[in-house]
């Protein structure tokens, strides 16, 4: 089972939701929890805002995922533990970061077919990848996080995206988050 995590704000309020799908990408649990950042925005910390949120989310679920997919960064953080190396090793589980922007690094542009991948490369260190999930569309930034490498964190990105850019995990938190608030 898949969980993705997804954080939205308005103004000084927050919505962390956590969905959790089973391998036909069907919802099993979801939970979405409201709140305030737990301090203002400090670039390269953002982790430490959301996570106090997206941990009490995670604890009201009723079932456990076997791995956690971030919409954000894992080691492709300048201080190389982005939010998704901070969730896996707090929850103890699996766990990757797939973004839609780049933090650090640089890499090629993959070719246009769905699958293709690039190297993001930071300081000579592979921290990342630029992965195609659509044919001709924008690729997207995959990062492992904890227990999780980056061959692994690609493939299950590409599983998790049958039919657009972003994995069904970021796509529904997202909807969840942003609903919470409206």
């Amino acid at each position: 089972m898949f969980a993705g995590v997804d954080v939205s704000y308005a103004g000084d309020r927050l919505a962390a939701a956590v969905v959790v799908l089973d391998a036909a990408l069907g919802v099993v649990d979801r939970v979405v929890v409201k709140g305030r950042p737990a301090f203002g925005y400090v670039p390269g910390l953002f982790a430490f805002r959301e996570l106090p949120a997206v941990l009490e989310a995670f604890e009201r679920l009723t079932v456990r995922p076997d791995v956690v997919v971030c919409d954000g960064q894992g080691r492709a953080h300048p201080r190389r533990f982005g939010l998704a190396c901070h969730l896996g090793v707090l929850l103890d589980l699996p766990s990757f970061g797939v973004g839609k922007t780049r933090l650090v690094g640089v890499a090629a542009d993959p070719t246009p077919a769905r699958g293709s991948a690039s190297p993001l490369v930071d300081r000579g260190e592979v921290v990342g990848a630029l992965l195609r999930t659509r044919d001709g569309v924008k690729p997207v930034y995959v990062s492992a996080g904890h227990r999780m490498d980056l061959d692994t964190a690609c493939a299950l990105t590409l599983r998790l995206t049958p039919s657009f850019r972003l994995p069904e995990t970021t796509r529904i938190a997202d909807r969840l988050s942003r609903d919470a608030l409206l």
